[in-house]
Parts: structure tokens; C-alpha cells; sequence
């Protein structure tokens, strides 16, 4: 089987880095009067850490398209075991899904997350 085209990969990788900084920029809009945005909880659902608005929501697209980027070098430099050359391309795309769904998931549990404190006064920021 033929290796993956060199072209093709890096079309992929720059489409799935489009499409998460649309979801980010539209989250953004989304969430504009937040300040700061929470990162990781807890089991119980509580916040243990936040970031910065822009921060929180630019980091899956920015290590998104980092580790797409270096598996286009890394799969233009080196090769395939044998037999699996026809798998480089379906990896990449499932691996693309792969960070736009965290993303995706990581923008519900923020908006789940707001929407609990915006109903208990006791908490706070």
C-alpha cells in the first residue's frame, strides 16, 4: 500500500486546527463575561483549578494542532512498519476527532460548571 500523501496530512492537520479555533472563538463569544474559566474538577464536580478566559479556551486547539503538526513531520520522516502504511491516514483523523471532542467536552463541562454556580450563591469565585 502507498504511504499517506504528504499533502493530504497537512490539510487535515490544518483543517482540524480550523475547525477547534471556531469552536474556541465561539465558546469565547459565548462566555465573554466570564473571567476566568475552570480546567479540572474534582470527582464530586468541584472546581479545583481555573484560567484565564482566553487561556483555557485556546489550550486544546493550541496542543491540538501541536501534536497533529508533529506527527505530519514525524509521519514524513519515518515509515511505517510494513502493513501499515494504509493506517496513517485514519490515525490522524481519529486522532483530530479525538482533540475536537475533548474540546467539545471540556466547553460542556465548563458551561455545566457555570450554570451550577450561577444557581448556588454560596459559592464563590
Amino acid at each position: 500500500m502507498a504511504r499517506a500523501d504528504p499533502v493530504v496530512l497537512v490539510f487535515i492537520t490544518v483543517l482540524f486546527g480550523f475547525v477547534m479555533c471556531v469552536i474556541a472563538s465561539r465558546a469565547n463569544a459565548k462566555l465573554m463575561r466570564e473571567r476566568r474559566l475552570p480546567m479540572q474538577w474534582w470527582f464530586d464536580g468541584t472546581v479545583t483549578w481555573s484560567a484565564p478566559r482566553r487561556l483555557a479556551l485556546a489550550f486544546v486547539p493550541v496542543l491540538g494542532s501541536v501534536v497533529l503538526t508533529a506527527l505530519c513531520v514525524l509521519a514524513n520522516w519515518a515509515r511505517p512498519r510494513a502493513g501499515q502504511e494504509g493506517m496513517v491516514l485514519p490515525s490522524f483523523i481519529v486522532i483530530g476527532m479525538f482533540f475536537v471532542g475533548t474540546q467539545v467536552l471540556h466547553i460542556r463541562l465548563i458551561s455545566r460548571s457555570l450554570k451550577h454556580y450561577d444557581r448556588d450563591p454560596t459559592m464563590s469565585r
